[in-house]
């Protein structure tokens, strides 16, 4: 056979070949193709939307996480000044109950003060009236006795 008849039939049999899978087989891989690209395209906008709500958990996050140390510090700024405030209340009173003590203390000194000085005066009195009957050799009687004594006390407490 000759060259050029048979590079002719090769020629024509590709062209069929070639016509019958353009007709019935590439169709299909097209669309084998077409859905392929479909696909790997709705993965990529999932991965975008993915990584797009993976930052927005992330910015929220990070704000939940900022208000969070913002209260603990407002939380810890409150304990601490209500612990100030009630030191100094515990202060106060401490101070007003030791002022009220040191007066009851002052005014209990000034009554027992003046019942020794009462009792003192009445002692003196009753010694120096013992002393002049004596000097004077008699006995006073009760209501010379009893004005002795006032007169005595009266010199005492004002001397």
């Amino acid at each position: 056979m000759d060259l050029t008849i048979t590079i002719v039939i090769q020629g024509l049999a590709f062209f069929a070949v070639a016509w019958l899978v353009m007709k019935f087989g590439w169709p299909h891989i097209i669309g084998a193709m077409e859905e392929r690209q479909k696909k790997i395209a709705e993965g990529l906008a999932a991965a975008n939307r993915g990584q797009k709500d993976l930052d927005e958990a992330k910015a929220k996050a990070q704000e939940i996480i900022r208000e969070a140390r913002d209260k603990a510090v407002q939380i810890v700024d409150q304990a601490n000044k209500r612990g100030n405030e009630i030191v100094e209340d515990a202060k106060n009173s401490a101070t007003s109950e030791g002022q009220r003590l040191l007066s009851q203390a002052r005014e209990s000194i000034a009554l027992e003060s003046t019942r020794a000085r009462e009792g003192l005066r009445r002692e003196v009195g009753s010694l120096a009236v013992s002393g002049a009957s004596r000097l004077l050799g008699r006995e006073i009687d009760s209501r010379t006795h009893a004005d002795l004594l006032d007169k005595l006390a009266a010199e005492i407490a004002g001397g």
